[in-house]
């Protein structure tokens, strides 16, 4: 079986060239000629040039190619240009569609995100029914993935066999660009002394890549599946993430109404220039629940998964191990 991961140099895509190639299907990783292969070292796999954005490049790349996971997307939105958001996760997304469909691939697994979702209500939990209530401009990312989906299901209309992922916070090995990794970062090398009031779905990178091979096997075609694995008040995965490190846990809680004075002066800051580690909607949405249930995907897909606190020792020991802490 020939599979072409695009994103091959991102967390998860470099764990699922790992997880399709312990499956004994031929990984083709798609990069581009600047991208760094930090994130797949050690690991067995074909490599194609390309980029999404290049549509005659992801033809020659789908040759012969029987899967197409569509990983590829800018997911650091707090770094991103808002015009590069778009180019990459929406129209990236739709040159994708159109080269599987011209090269006559059997079936796509787009990885969108439970941004697309939106946010459910404080201490409620969302499933695929869910509809993205932000404003464009309240979060970019998620309205990026909500586009990106669109397209996706135009294609499926249009006659491709394409399936809809929805991964939460990804922790695990292989996070080179820091993407959720840092709060293990961080809490290793200098420790996080206050937590925020909210919350977040959290699952291992390895348990994304079973549930994307699953939903290659057996999601159905035009569906979308939340794959998730524990909902965590900030103050517990501050805690687990502080015990594996062998640091004492924060101590101090932030009211909701104190991590939205501290948006806003993110915010403020963010306006003059100055270069941040975040911005303001991180910590807006910190003080709210992003919380989802993957019922579907644990019925349909088998998906399993394990708990936070082994998921973020795989991630510590991998960041110890390349020297990162």
């Amino acid at each position: 079986m020939n599979v072409l991961i695009t994103g091959a140099t991102g967390c998860v895509g470099a764990n699922l060239v790992e997880a399709v190639g312990q499956k004994g299907w031929r990984a083709i990783a798609l990069c581009r000629k600047t991208s760094s292969l930090h994130a797949l070292e050690g690991l067995t796999y074909d490599q194609a040039y390309g980029d999404v954005t290049d549509y005659d490049s992801l033809l020659t790349a789908m040759r012969g190619v029987e899967i197409v996971f569509h990983v590829a997307a800018v997911a650091d939105y707090w770094r991103a240009v808002k015009r590069r958001l778009y180019e990459v996760n929406v129209e990236g997304t739709r040159n994708v569609m159109r080269a599987a469909k011209a090269s006559g691939v059997n079936r796509v697994v787009y990885t969108s995100s439970v941004a697309s979702l939106g946010q459910p209500g404080f201490g409620k939990t969302a499933n695929e029914t869910a509809v993205f209530n932000l404003s464009p401009e309240r979060w970019h990312y998620g309205y990026s993935k909500v586009l990106a989906e669109q397209v996706v299901q135009e294609a499926v209309a249009d006659g491709l066999d394409a399936v809809i992922v929805n991964p939460a916070v990804v922790i695990g090995p292989r996070d080179v660009n820091l993407i959720s990794g840092s709060i293990i970062i961080e809490e290793a090398r200098m420790g996080v002394p206050v937590y925020p009031p909210g919350g977040v779905c959290v699952i291992d990178v390895a348990d994304v890549c079973a549930g994307e091979i699953g939903a290659a096997e057996h999601g159905r075609r035009g569906e979308r599946y939340i794959l998730g694995g524990e909902n965590l008040w900030h103050r517990d995965l501050i805690a687990s993430t502080a015990d594996v490190v062998g640091r004492r846990p924060a101590r101090i809680g932030l009211s909701r109404g104190v991590t939205r004075a501290l948006a806003r002066c993110v915010d403020v800051l963010a306006r003059t220039g100055l270069r941040l580690p975040g911005n303001g909607d991180q910590l807006r949405f910190a003080a709210e629940t992003l919380w989802f249930d993957s019922t579907k995907a644990r019925r349909e897909l088998g998906l399993a998964t394990r708990p936070y606190r082994e998921a973020a020792q795989r991630a510590y020991d991998w960041y110890k191990t390349k020297g990162y802490i």
